[in-house]
């Protein structure tokens, strides 16, 4: 297996921001507020700008107008006006946010199955006091 070519391995040299053919991916879809938020449109449904900062409580309203902006922006969002009196505004998964949908169920599975492990590493991590002690010492 060592030495095997797979889809994660390049077949040339390749310029190290771009090794990972999944960072575009990564950095679109899983910044700090952009996965609260597709969930939430996901599964709740369309939402007034009120309820998903209702339903996301520690997001601020300036940071989830920015996120929103960026979602519609790549196409992951659909922002509905509706000229009324007061104007009403409501936001929705795209179909390209929603085909995110198999990738954030197997997240979640994912996560079921292996948060426990992590947290475990963690505590044995911190336990035997190596986050204390530096690892190597940097070359002058």
């Amino acid at each position: 297996m060592h030495g095997e070519r797979t889809a994660w391995t390049p077949s040339a040299p390749v310029d190290p921001e771009q090794a990972c053919p999944v960072a575009p991916v990564v950095d679109i879809v899983f910044s700090r507020w952009t996965t609260p938020i597709l969930w939430t449109l996901n599964y709740q449904g369309r939402q007034r700008f009120v309820e998903l900062q209702r339903r996301i409580t520690t997001i601020t309203p300036k940071v989830l107008t920015q996120r929103l902006r960026q979602l519609e922006r790549d196409g992951l969002v659909v922002r509905t006006y509706h000229p009324e009196v007061p104007p009403r505004v409501e936001y929705e998964i795209s179909d390209l946010g929603r085909s995110l949908a198999p990738l954030f169920a197997q997240l979640a599975e994912w996560a079921t199955a292996h948060l426990g492990d992590v947290e475990r590493a963690r505590h044995a991590y911190d336990d035997t006091g190596t986050a204390a002690a530096p690892q190597h010492t940097p070359r002058r």
